[in-house]
Parts: C-alpha cells; sequence; structure tokens
C-alpha cells in the first residue's frame, strides 16, 4: 500500500499547485482592486508591486501550518488512512469550489472553504467512527469547533464593520477635500499623508511581519514594547516627507496606494498561504510520520494513529519559495483574476456603467428602505447645511485620471482602512477575512461618494448582495460537498479516490477551455472597455458604431433562431421546448438591456455635435432592438400559458396555413441580417427591395388574419376559442416583428451615414 500512498501525497502536492492558482485568482482582487480602479499606475507596474510584496510574504510566511494539523480535527483520535482521505477529499473540494467562483467572477474566502471543508470531511469520519464505537468516541473529543465558530463570527464583524468603517470614513474625507482633492492638500498632505502612512506599516508589522520566519519572540516582545514609539516616529517621519513630495508636486495618494497595495500582498501571501498548501503539506508530514515509524514496524496504515501531527511544522524555506512563484506566476498571467477584479472595481466605480449583476427584490426593497431614510434626514438636516454638504460633493470637480472609476483618495481611504481593520482585528484574536474586509469597505467608501445614484443602486445593491449571498454559500457547499465525498473516499478506498481525483483534473481542464470560449465570445466588453479607456472622439463614435451593428446582427440572428423554433414548438404542442425558449428568451431581454445602457453612455462620451446628429437614430435603432424581443415576448407568454392549461392545440389547417408565413418571415429576417452585415462597405442598395419584400409579406399576413377570423366566425362551438385567439396574437405579432424590422434597417442606415 506504501506507494499508493506516496502517490496520493504526491497528487495533493499537485493538488497544492492548482489551489495556488485559483486561490490567488480569487484573492488578487483583495489588494489590487483599489490601486486598478484608481488607475494609480499602469497596470504592469501594479502587478510588478504587488508581485514583490507576494514573493516576499511567502518566502518569509512562518510556514505554520496549525489550521490543517490540528485546528479543526484532534489528530490522535484518526489513522493515517483516515487523514489522508479528508485532505484529499479536501483538496478536491477546494479546486473545484474556487475556480467555480473565479470563473463567474465572484470574489470568495479562502479561509471560509478551506475551514468548513475541513470540518466536513472531519465530521464525515467522526461520524463513522463514534457510531463504530458505540459513543465512545465523541464528537467532542475528535472535533476542535473553536476555529470554525470563530470564522463564522468573523465573517459577521468583516461584513458589518468593514462596511461601516469604510462608508463613515470616506464620507468625512470628501467632506474635508472634496471631488478636487489636490485644491485642498495644501495644508493636509502631510497629515494625511502620516496618518496613512503609518496605518499601512502598523498593518504590516502587526498582521504582516507578526509570524514571520525571523521574528523570534524576542523580536516580536520588542516590537510589542515598543509599537507606539515605531509608530510615532513613523508618523513623524512619513508625514514630512509626504508634505514635501506634495511640494515637489509629487501625487502622493498614489504613493499611499502603491504602498498599500504591496503591504496588503505581503500579508496575503503570508497569512494566507496555509488556506492554499496547508492540507498538502500536512499529508506530506503525516506520510513522512507514516513512512519513518508504522511502515518498518509493519503497522498497517488503518491503526497508525497521527499524534505526531498535533506538534508545530515549519515548512522548509525551500518550499515557500516554489509557493511564493507560483503566486507570482499566476498574479501575471491568470485572466480569472482580471475576471474577479472587474467585478469589484465595476460595484464601486464612481460613474455608471454596465451594472452586470441586474436587479433583484432585495436589492429594490433595501434601496426603497435605504431611501426613505436618506430622506427623512435630509427634511431634519438644514438647508444651509445640506447646501454646504452638496457643495463638497459636486461631482463635476472630480479627478480622475485615464478610464479610472474612482480617484485616488478614495483608493487611499480603501486600503488605510482595510490595513487598519485588519490589524485591529488581529490583534484582538479575531479572524477578520481579508476578502470580505476590502471587498466592504470598498462597497462602503463608494456608496459614501454617492457613486450609487437612484440609477444605479438597485443594480450595486443585487451585487453586493450577490457576491455576500455567494461568500454564506461558500461555507455551506463546502461542508456538504467535502462530507459527501469523504463518505464516498472512506468506504469506496483507492478506486473511489483514484475516480475523484480524474474528475477533479477532467473539470478543471474543461473549466479553463470553457472559460477561455466564453471570453473570447464576450467581443462587446472588449469594445465597451476600449470606449471607457479612450478620449479620440472619432475612436469613440467609431466602436460605438461597431458595437451597435455586432447587437443588431446578434439579435436579427437570436430572432430568426427563436421565431423558427416556436413556431415548430407551437405546431407540435411541445410544452418542454417552450419552456426552454421562454427561459431563453428572459435571460436575452436582460442581457439586451445592459448593452442599451452600455452603448447610452458610450454615446454621452462622443463629440457632442455627433451625439446630436445620431441621438434620434441611435434610440430608434436600440428601441426598435429591443422590440424585436417585445415581440417575441407577447408570443411565447401566452402560448406557455395555453399549453401549460392543456387547451387544444392548432387544427391542422392553420398548421398547414402558418408554415408558408414563418418560411417567409424567417427568410426576410435571414435578409436584415445579411443587410446588417454589408451596410458598413456601403451596400445600402438593397434596403429599398428589403422595405418592398416587408410591405407585400405584411399584406399577405393580414389576409391570413383574415382568413383566421371568417374560420372563427364559423366555428358551431366555442371549442376552439383559445387557440384560434393564440393563432391570431401569434399572426398579429409576426406582422409586427416585420414592421420593427423596417423601422430597423431604415434607423441604422440613417445612423450609420453619421461620420
Amino acid at each position: 500500500m506504501d506507494p499508493i500512498y506516496l502517490s496520493v501525497v504526491v497528487f495533493l502536492m499537485f493538488l497544492a499547485i492548482s489551489d495556488l492558482v485559483v486561490g490567488v485568482s480569487n484573492d488578487a482582487v483583495n489588494f489590487l482592486n483599489s490601486a486598478v480602479g484608481a488607475k494609480s499606475a499602469r497596470f504592469r507596474t501594479i502587478i510588478i508591486l504587488a508581485a514583490l510584496g507576494v514573493f516576499v510574504g511567502a518566502a518569509f510566511s512562518n510556514g505554520m501550518m496549525d489550521i490543517a494539523r490540528h485546528g479543526i480535527f484532534q489528530p490522535e483520535y484518526f489513522t493515517f488512512s483516515e487523514l489522508i482521505c479528508i485532505m484529499l477529499a479536501v483538496m478536491v473540494t477546494d479546486v473545484l469550489l474556487l475556480d467555480t467562483f473565479n470563473s463567474m467572477g465572484m470574489p470568495t474566502s479562502t479561509t471560509v472553504s478551506l475551514v468548513f471543508e475541513l470540518l466536513g470531511g472531519t465530521v464525515a469520519l467522526a461520524m463513522i467512527k463514534n457510531i463504530a464505537s458505540d459513543g465512545a468516541l465523541t464528537f467532542a473529543q475528535m472535533l476542535n469547533t473553536d476555529k470554525a465558530l470563530s470564522v463564522v463570527l468573523g465573517i459577521f464583524l468583516s461584513i458589518a464593520i468593514a462596511f461601516f468603517f469604510g462608508a463613515v470614513v470616506q464620507y468625512i474625507a470628501r467632506i474635508i477635500f472634496t471631488f478636487n482633492y489636490k485644491r485642498n492638500l495644501k495644508w493636509f498632505a502631510g497629515i494625511f499623508g502620516g496618518i496613512a502612512t503609518t496605518a499601512i506599516i502598523y498593518f504590516m508589522i502587526i498582521k504582516g511581519m507578526k509570524d514571520a520566519s525571523f521574528m523570534t519572540p524576542e523580536n516580536s516582545l520588542w516590537v510589542k514594547e515598543n509599537t507606539n514609539m515605531l509608530m510615532l516616529g513613523c508618523f513623524i517621519v512619513s508625514g514630512v516627507l509626504m508634505q514635501v513630495l506634495h511640494w515637489c508636486r509629487v501625487n502622493i495618494f498614489k504613493i499611499i496606494v502603491l504602498i498599500g497595495t504591496m503591504a496588503l500582498a505581503m500579508a496575503f501571501a503570508g497569512n494566507d498561504l496555509v488556506n492554499f498548501i496547508g492540507v498538502p503539506l500536512a499529508g506530506l508530514s503525516a506520510y513522512q510520520d507514516y513512512a519513518a515509524n508504522a511502515i518498518p514496524a509493519g503497522i498497517p496504515a488503518d491503526s497508525f494513529y497521527m499524534d505526531s501531527l498535533n506538534g508545530p511544522a515549519h515548512t522548509p524555506v525551500l518550499y515557500l519559495l516554489a509557493a511564493g512563484t507560483v503566486m507570482v506566476l499566476t498574479l501575471v498571467t491568470s485572466k480569472k483574476a482580471k475576471n474577479v477584479i472587474k467585478t469589484s472595481v465595476n460595484l464601486s466605480r464612481q460613474d455608471s456603467t454596465d451594472e452586470m449583476f441586474g436587479s433583484s427584490a432585495i436589492a429594490r426593497r433595501l434601496v426603497l428602505v435605504s431611501t426613505s431614510i436618506a430622506n427623512w434626514f435630509l427634511k431634519v438636516t438644514p438647508e444651509k447645511m445640506r447646501n454646504w454638504i452638496d457643495s463638497r460633493f459636486n461631482k463635476d470637480e472630480i479627478i480622475l485620471e485615464n478610464g479610472a472609476a474612482f480617484d485616488q483618495l478614495r483608493a487611499a481611504v480603501n486600503l488605510v482602512i482595510a490595513a487598519l481593520l485588519i490589524a485591529f482585528g488581529t490583534s484582538l484574536k479575531l479572524p477578520l477575512s481579508t476578502t470580505f474586509v476590502t471587498f466592504m469597505v470598498a462597497m462602503g467608501s463608494s456608496l459614501a461618494d454617492r457613486a450609487w445614484n437612484r440609477e444605479s443602486a438597485v443594480f450595486r445593491v443585487t451585487g453586493v448582495v450577490s457576491v455576500i449571498g455567494g461568500w454564506f454559500i461558500t461555507a455551506g457547499v463546502a461542508f456538504m460537498l467535502c462530507f459527501i465525498i469523504t463518505l464516498i473516499m472512506h468506504y469506496g478506498g483507492f478506486a473511489a479516490m483514484a475516480v475523484f481525483a480524474a474528475v477533479a483534473l477532467f473539470l478543471i481542464i474543461r473549466s479553463n477551455i470553457k472559460y477561455g470560449k466564453k471570453a473570447k465570445k464576450e467581443k462587446d466588453d472588449s469594445i465597451f472597455a476600449r470606449i471607457l479607456a479612450s478620449e479620440d472622439k472619432a475612436e469613440i463614435w467609431s466602436l460605438l458604431k461597431q458595437h451597435v451593428e455586432e447587437n443588431i446582427f446578434h439579435q436579427v440572428e437570436y430572432t430568426k433562431d427563436f421565431y423558427n423554433r416556436f413556431i415548430e414548438d407551437f405546431i407540435g404542442e411541445n410544452r418542454k421546448d417552450i419552456r426552454k425558449l421562454y427561459n431563453s428568451l428572459h435571460n436575452e431581454s436582460q442581457m439586451n438591456k445592459v448593452i442599451r445602457r452600455k452603448e447610452a453612455l458610450a454615446l454621452k462620451q462622443t463629440d457632442t455635435i455627433i451625439s446630436l446628429q445620431a441621438g434620434t437614430w441611435f434610440h430608434l435603432t436600440t428601441n426598435n432592438t429591443a422590440q424585436l424581443l417585445y415581440g417575441l415576448k407577447r408570443m411565447i407568454e401566452p402560448s406557455k400559458e395555453h399549453f401549460e392549461n392543456n387547451f387544444n392545440p392548432l387544427p391542422a389547417e392553420c398548421a398547414q396555413e402558418l408554415r408558408p408565413v414563418a418560411k417567409a418571415m424567417s427568410d426576410i429576417l435571414e435578409e436584415a441580417a445579411g443587410y446588417v452585415s454589408d451596410i458598413k462597405s456601403g451596400k445600402n442598395d438593397a434596403l429599398a427591395p428589403l422595405i418592398k419584400e416587408i410591405s407585400a409579406f405584411k399584406k399577405d399576413v393580414a389576409k391570413v388574419r383574415e382568413n383566421n377570423l371568417v374560420r372563427f366566425r364559423g366555428e358551431k362551438t366555442s371549442e376552439n376559442l383559445n387557440i384560434y385567439i393564440l393563432y391570431q396574437t401569434v399572426l398579429q405579432e409576426t406582422q409586427q416583428l416585420a414592421d420593427t424590422l423596417k423601422h430597423l434597417t431604415r434607423a441604422y442606415t440613417s445612423l450609420n451615414a453619421i461620420k
């Protein structure tokens, strides 16, 4: 059995690398979102500083993997084979769970996932051992639930405290500095810079270096006894330095943001490294103990208890350097990390964006309640004070770097508050999650900055609720999934372990392939990102026209495919496919709303003359594009209700009559899609024939509608009343689709002619 267990340990090390990759992709948002969102430096510069912080943090990590060794379970009650089973289940679950969240662009907590996976796997085997021993072994003996409970406490504390302080401090900072923060830095640069720099250094000492490998007990005691003196000296030196730099016309906020980014990256690598390699290294340590003591003595793996894991383990520096290298390479190359950063940055963006999360009932209710409370405060606040506060929040004065989501002041506040809260929580031995703190501080500061206006608040709140919900889901899913996998591995033995290992590899490979394909399809997002980053009015207009053309072509193609499938399902009374079409249309409509919002925001950035000229045709184009989907909706909704009520199907003579109508409609849609593709090259001579064909088609459909009315009036009973009404609706909406196509092609022709 020794080669098999060795293979499992080797596979655990492989999964450690994979876990490092997906873990860094997920947690990159913790230390990059402020610098990236404020465009504090070139992305490459930000990545280099963050990578340096990650590498230093990993290299100087204390290497203590106690949470994986005895933080959740009591190892003396578990055999080597049982712990290997738990550890493999934990790693398989962790990689799959984190990769899923990264692919969705949702930040989650690696600490929570690790703790609840260990808890789920341990509970599974503890339950088996409890039953087998007739209750002699209790859960209290085998489990150490204090760590799990402290993490749950940390979740609530992180979310509430971080959001509150992020909002309050940013509100005060904005009142002091306003959006034109450079104007008010003359006398406050040194004070603010000193406080911010001191807070970040305090964070690095308390959180980032307190357990570093070079920090001996004597060094730690000296730092603890002289913390106040160190901080005072740091404040004086950094304050003077920042004031001088400001007089030298250096943007001190950029310096603070970049220092804070590096500090958070260093602390992340130094303290969260256990989340990625703790379990595999604990498995390696367990195997070394088993190979050294059990194998020579002939003790089987299921009888050798792991008391040795109660002791601390110092990870070799070589492992730490290797882990740091993997983390740096991932940070530099990971596209998923950029996707997770995008989620956080967009939710805190100062201006409106594509609002990727849509709206939800919970968000709408929260916004209504919050608006009512805000209105009450406005009523009781004296008018002069209201006017003064409004003058401090004059967004027309905002200083934004090219393409930045928010300004340098807010980025600095985000990092300073996050650093202080994490350091304070650490000093109180409260496990505040880095993910929760950094994300919620950013959300609180964006709320205080009035980035969540009435047009965007419901979308932003939906996003925040979705992310927070994802964190709690992480805990539940991690526990249950690891619980089940551990049970299957325990009873299935090495065969089950091999199957799960293969499934994990397959899903990881498939996930990366699917993510790559998804990224290639998101051309509209890339065009919109280029629009946001561009200051060239001509380029913006050219990109916007390209965006509109691609969207029109897509919508016409979607309408054609949807309509053809619907007609077949309508004639064939296919309830299942009609439901699928209904759900597909709902998703497409939501996506079209996002696209229309993007295009409207882009139009605002074009040249004023072009914007005025294009305004009417642009809105006619986008409205008619949406009208295509509304027409399909007016067909599918009554049809879905009709067939779910098990009403009569379409009579054969109506079906025979409808097929040529549908074929003609499909041909017109095909021609319209071709016309949209050709129009960029100036081939708009096909518009007149297309309009003529649509007009003739509408007359033909009108005759079919008249025939249906005559048929209905000739019915002696009302047995087919519902289907005749529904059929008439389908014919009417088909006619309306053709009319919408006519208006759409005309409007786009005029829009495209504007140079």
